[in-house]
């Protein structure tokens, strides 16, 4: 649902939708969300990132525009529909509607509501992250620039952020196309700032065949190896049970638009055609090994600051 009822300066609030046709030929994303700068200027967007052509598109609208439901997630924006069950486009590049069948969203508590754990209920953080499902398969069609194609049988991934800024830096991924298993991974890696001071936190959900698994900062879990270099992104985590294993490798990218105290005036590069190898470890034995593809990939700002 909308977290912004009041906010008057400083604040954005944005929905990050995954669109994978079955032949994977097409995978589209589109963030419709608010923006309210430090003076109190506003305005609503929808931004598509074609992921195949590595383009994207930024579509400002009047503040007045943005409709969001006060009762469940459902947002407007014009004649544009945005829900966890469907997306409804009216776009001179986009037109269309996809229904979203077996939703999966993450397991969650009174002491964990969400992704971000504890930390949900800490009034003054600088950006918030919610993933609205996992995994779920889609129906309908779309008209991309004047081609109709046909997304039923393809799979999607929804998310969100909000807040007032995007952190510093950080390293965010996520698949759910895997050759050999029914599967997907969010993982991110940031900077936040903490009561005058700063942390690298880090948020893993991980969903294999039904069973969650979870690595973050405030579960205990530890970083315990990142690298970039030569295209790669290394990751190593580890629990008291569990290691995962992650590396990512860089696929063609295209610039989108992030937000800076409310402002869309940050740049980000983001590839939806990375590809993510992924192994996690039950003690010291092997339990999953698969290739994810189609992986949104994104290294942003100054991330050796992540690296230590």
């Amino acid at each position: 649902m909308y977290h912004g009822w009041g906010k008057e300066k400083s604040y954005f609030e944005g929905w990050y939708f995954k669109l994978i046709d079955p032949t994977e030929k097409f995978a589209i994303a589109v963030i419709p969300g608010i923006s309210i700068s430090n003076t109190g200027e506003k305005h609503s967007f929808i931004q598509i990132l074609d992921g195949k052509k590595c383009t994207t598109i930024y579509l400002p609208f009047e503040a007045t525009d943005f409709q969001p439901d006060d009762n469940r997630f459902f947002i407007k924006i014009k004649d544009n529909q945005f829900s966890q069950d469907s997306i409804q486009l009216n776009l001179d590049y986009l037109k269309g509607i996809i229904n979203f069948r077996d939703i999966q969203p993450i397991d969650t508590s009174i002491l964990s509501p969400g992704i971000m754990g504890f930390f949900s209920y800490i009034p003054f953080m600088e950006c918030y992250h919610g993933i609205v499902s996992m995994n779920h398969t889609l129906e309908g069609s779309l008209i991309i620039d004047g081609q109709t194609v046909d997304f039923t049988g393809g799979k999607g991934y929804l998310e969100k952020d909000w807040g007032k800024s995007f952190p510093n830096s950080w390293i965010w991924m996520q698949t759910n196309h895997f050759e050999h298993h029914e599967a997907s991974l969010m993982c991110s890696v940031a900077k936040i700032p903490f009561l005058g001071f700063h942390f690298n936190g880090f948020l893993i959900s991980l969903w294999i065949e039904g069973k969650f698994y979870r690595f973050a900062t405030y579960t205990g879990a530890v970083l315990k190896r990142a690298k970039v270099f030569d295209g790669r992104v290394e990751l190593v985590f580890k629990d008291r049970k569990y290691r995962l294993e992650i590396i990512a490798y860089k696929g063609a990218t295209a610039e989108l638009v992030s937000p800076i105290s409310g402002n869309m005036t940050g740049k980000v590069n983001e590839s939806l055609d990375a590809k993510i190898h992924l192994k996690l470890y039950k003690k010291n034995q092997l339990i999953f090994d698969d290739f994810g593809r189609n992986a949104g990939l994104e290294v942003a700002g100054p991330y050796e600051e992540l690296l230590k």
